[in-house]
């Protein structure tokens, strides 16, 4: 899939490049620079939807992206509730959305 991320800015110029790490989400893999976040990785590889709503199965994405809101959640090596907006991609990470969770707690499977 083709990058949405800016490398260059109309004011600023070129951006500065940075080490890319490798990471997957829900088995699929993607790349991102270090440091950035992973609703931001997600979102330059137009990736919005990181989780489905619980109750109304809406989709869910970045909305405060500081950590305030929670509808960023992910599920990070394992770890549940990792908000994606605050959290560095590492090299290696696997991230999966909480549409898999969903699904297996409407069969009465616990996640």
């Amino acid at each position: 899939m083709k990058s949405m991320r800016i490398t260059h800015h109309p004011v600023l110029g070129k951006l500065e490049e940075k080490r890319e790490v490798k990471f997957t989400f829900d088995g699929k893999p993607f790349s991102a620079y270090e440091g950035e976040t992973i609703a931001a990785a997600l979102l330059a590889h137009g990736v919005r939807t990181l989780r489905i709503h619980e109750e109304k199965k809406s989709p869910r994405g970045i909305y405060c992206n500081i950590g305030h809101c929670f509808e960023c959640r992910v599920r990070v090596d394992g770890k549940s509730v990792v908000r994606s907006c605050i959290t560095p991609v590492t090299d290696g990470m696997s991230v999966e959305s909480g549409m898999l969770n969903v699904s297996a707690s409407m069969k009465g499977v616990k996640p």
